[in-house]
């Protein structure tokens, strides 16, 4: 009888315990990163009697939670990548609604700029007109400053999130070692600390969405955390650390240490992953190369009216200054490992041949590699002063040594230092140097579009005259060195005419209209110097920059379209990436919960029939102990 009561009183313990693992599901069916546990019914043994055998009943073998390895760490890689990716685009979203469209936009206020110059072309004594352009001017700078403004305060926004985002990264890799030592501390022969490994999952999935992980699973119940693919941020119960750095040869970027230790090692961005890689991918590569766009179009427009505007007189009949405030030559950031002397510097040599990109200039043993860090395209020069995208790049003292490197970015300032060099209408150089006389023998009808000096030739105002052939072609003499041969070599020499396209000679740009006569000529000489009131020539040069290939073959006037094109395929890839890891993430948490979610229609179930065995044994019980008093009564 004593065996029956006892097989009657595993079976309600082992019932009970079923009962309790059930409460426990249902009691957490809404708690994050649970998962449903189950029991693992078993005999628990027989005795033999009369040379048979009889059951012993059932026992708990052990308590089990559902859990698939593989699809957790699916989940948790997904949702890194849907982190970064989701991260990535929030911020590019921020980054776009600082460049508009419209009249608001930066591309409007160039417009703006440059066809005021049209009033004053018309009008050079307008004073009124000459105040538009300065007004313009100031707002178009004023604009290129106020965005380059708000892209340092988004960026410095990005950098805080970094140094937070680092500082949850080592709380929750600190969270993690403790628990992988009361997991060691917890563990059984048989059974598992379940809620336990739950936790854990639920820091590394937290972790994950922070940063990319990978784990390693020990025989002692602890779980190790790699970052970066290999670098032990948790070793069992030991954890090592995240750290923000400045970097070593641009104190004004971030980078990302691991630090176990007395050791330090540089994490590259790309092996981050998660929200902290998305935001460092925002920083060093979608921030940096908008802000190269918008220097690169700031540089641009700065080196080219002012170029222009020196060529120019003015209405106190002094050579044209500098319209913008000249840019500052961008120094070049030395390496820490340099061990020579050098320092150098980049300046705009032609600014229509500007790329928006940071440089890396190599001092090798047979001379200087200069690579183009947004492409990585490396051009090779025996030395320098050395051109290149526009750039001429110089040395300004010293000598460098073989293995020396510089950092050159030569658009970082250019749109926040934009400044109106020129405040006073009459300081506006409209006029131009040199004009055109048509010969008083003319009997064609061509008449004078344009003249406007282009360059500053030495030759400029020599006196030239251009004289009209029978065929159309025209002779020119008074020309300087270093002008374009003759189309037709006969006798005389002569240049090839096409109504409306600009003659280039001495450093100036005639352009006629209308079809010449034989004989008919014009003579180019010095502007006299008491017509520079009426003299409109370099404001129509200035105007003329509208339609000069400046970005990449794009008008300067719609240099602002290369900003918002760049800007528009940024957030349109940024779109896709992350619609498409937000649906893997989302696809692989739900496969992840499908083993390991409570179900409370299976739990009810469930519940139902460990009641009922429970009831059962209970009934057994009541059963064997009436026939046990039974047969004490029958004894007696």
């Amino acid at each position: 009888m004593s065996s029956a009561l006892n097989i009657g009183t595993l079976a309600l313990n082992a019932n009970l315990s079923a009962l309790q693992v059930i409460g426990h599901n249902i009691a957490n069916v809404n708690t994050a990163g649970y998962s449903r546990q189950t029991v693992d019914m078993r005999s628990s043994g027989y005795q033999t009697l009369g040379g048979n055998f009889y059951g012993q009943g059932v026992e708990l073998g052990t308590v089990a939670r559902q859990h698939d390895a593989y699809l957790t760490r699916e989940a948790q890689l997904s949702s890194s990548v849907a982190s970064a990716d989701s991260e990535r685009l929030a911020r590019l979203n921020q980054l776009e609604n600082l460049f508009p469209t419209g009249e608001t936009g930066l591309g409007s206020a160039m417009n703006d700029l440059l066809n005021a110059w049209s009033d004053v072309a018309s009008s050079p004594t307008n004073l009124a007109a000459r105040a538009v352009v300065i007004g313009r001017g100031e707002e178009i700078a004023a604009r290129l400053r106020d965005t380059a403004g708000q892209m340092d305060i988004l960026a410095s926004s990005a950098r805080q999130q970094v140094g937070d985002t680092v500082d949850t990264i080592n709380k929750l890799a600190g969270e993690i070692g403790i628990l992988n030592q009361k997991i060691i501390e917890s563990q059984g022969n048989t059974g598992q600390p379940n809620d336990l490994l739950d936790q854990r999952d639920t820091l590394i999935g937290e972790l994950s969405k922070l940063v990319q992980v990978s784990t390693v699973s020990a025989d002692d119940g602890s779980m190790s955390v790699f970052v970066a693919g290999s670098q032990p941020l948790v070793l069992g119960t030991g954890v090592a650390r995240l750290a923000v750095v400045p970097d070593s040869t641009d104190g004004s970027q971030q980078r990302i240490h691991f630090q176990l230790g007395n050791n330090s090692t540089a994490l590259p961005v790309s092996a981050l992953g998660g929200e902290l890689g998305g935001v460092m991918q925002f920083i060093d590569e979608d921030l940096k190369e908008v802000g190269n766009q918008l220097g690169r179009m700031a540089l641009a427009l700065n080196a080219t009216v002012n170029a222009q505007h020196q060529l120019g007189v003015d209405l106190r009949g002094d050579t044209g200054a500098s319209f913008f405030v000249p840019a500052t030559d961008a120094a070049g950031l030395p390496v820490p490992t340099n061990t020579g002397t050098a320092a150098l510097h980049a300046e705009v040599s032609d600014p229509t041949a500007l790329r928006p990109s940071d440089y890396q200039v190599n001092f090798t043993g047979t001379g200087v590699d200069i690579v183009r860090l947004s492409d990585g395209q490396s051009t090779s020069f025996a030395g320098l002063p050395a051109d290149l995208d526009g750039l001429s790049f110089q040395i300004d003292s010293g000598a460098a040594a073989s293995g020396d490197s510089f950092l050159v970015k030569p658009f970082a300032a250019a749109a926040r230092d934009m400044q109106m060099a020129v405040s006073a209408a009459d300081r506006l150089a409209a006029a131009s140097p040199v004009m055109v006389t048509p010969g008083t023998g003319n009997t064609g009808g061509m008449s004078i579009g344009s003249l406007y000096a282009v360059e500053p030739s030495a030759n400029l105002t020599d006196p030239v005259t251009l004289t009209f052939l029978a065929d159309g072609s025209f002779t020119a003499t008074g020309l300087g060195p270093g002008n374009p041969p003759p189309d037709n070599p006969g006798l005389p020499p002569s240049y090839n005419y096409t109504p409306g396209q600009p003659l280039v000679f001495n450093g100036w740009s005639l352009t006629l209209r209308g079809n010449p006569s034989a004989g008919d000529s014009f003579d180019i000489t010095a502007a006299s110097t008491t017509n520079f009131a009426q003299n409109a020539g370099n404001a129509a040069g200035l105007l003329a920059l509208r339609d000069l290939a400046t970005f990449d073959g794009v008008s300067l006037a719609n240099g602002y379209s290369a900003v918002l094109s760049d800007m528009g395929t940024r957030v349109q890839g940024a779109q896709f990436a992350a619609s498409y890891s937000g649906q893997v993430a989302s696809s692989n948490e739900a496969a992840r919960a499908a083993v390991s979610g409570v179900n409370l229609d299976e739990e009810a179930a469930r519940l139902l029939q460990y009641q009922q065995a429970y009831q059962a044994a209970a009934k057994y019980m009541q059963i064997a102990q009436g026939i046990f008093d039974t047969l004490l009564q029958t004894m007696r």
